[in-house]
């Protein structure tokens, strides 16, 4: 291996490490316990070096975003594969969305509530927040009934899950629901 390629190694695998425990540091604490001046004491390089890979705390919540937009992805698109139906692939998708915001609370933010400094809906959108919405469509157009943009629907579905989510972890809507609430979503705007 040549020297080169051992220092882009070697850059990947900190940059690695630095998402990684930003990632777990705003999990266990929310997002304003992640500075650079934290992340560098707990990676154990210093701030320049943190600085050299991102130029802050933004680039490195857009960062996290991207890799969590591609972990929703796959989440989504791996239960409605597992799901027989498109009722059903429907349901499993919205399970598998609103698993991952429970689950993934922080990441979760820095994809649709912080600044990361990531375009939506444009053509210099990420290719991962791309792809989010890209598996959703895939299992949403069939159900959107005659008439209706698949393009449309998705983001009315998509809406209606991000507001299930974010008021669930608010504490506004008892968890207990969460399955009714997806079944009547599912039996009001998936037409089969």
């Amino acid at each position: 291996m040549s020297v080169k390629e051992r220092k882009e190694r070697d850059r990947a695998a900190r940059e690695r490490l630095i998402l990684a425990t930003a990632r777990e540091l705003a999990e266990q604490q929310g997002w304003d316990a992640v500075t650079t001046r934290r992340l560098a004491e707990r990676i154990e390089y210093s701030q320049p070096v943190l600085y050299s890979h991102f130029r802050g705390k933004r680039e490195i919540i857009g960062a996290v975003a991207l890799e969590g937009a591609a972990e929703l992805a796959a989440a989504v698109r791996i239960a409605a594969a597992g799901a027989e139906g498109p009722r059903e692939r429907v349901a499993a998708l919205a399970r598998a969305y609103l698993a991952f915001a429970e689950r993934n609370p922080a990441v979760y933010d820095a994809i649709f509530q912080l600044d990361g400094g990531l375009a939506f809906a444009r053509e210099d959108t990420p290719e991962p927040l791309k792809d989010a919405f890209a598996a959703l469509l895939e299992n949403l157009a069939e159900v959107a009934g005659d008439g209706v943009h698949p393009g449309l629907f998705t983001e009315v579905f998509w809406a209606s899950l991000h507001g299930l989510a974010t008021l669930t972890r608010a504490g506004r809507l008892p968890p207990a629901e969460t399955e009714s609430r997806v079944q009547l979503l599912v039996g009001r705007l998936a037409v089969v």
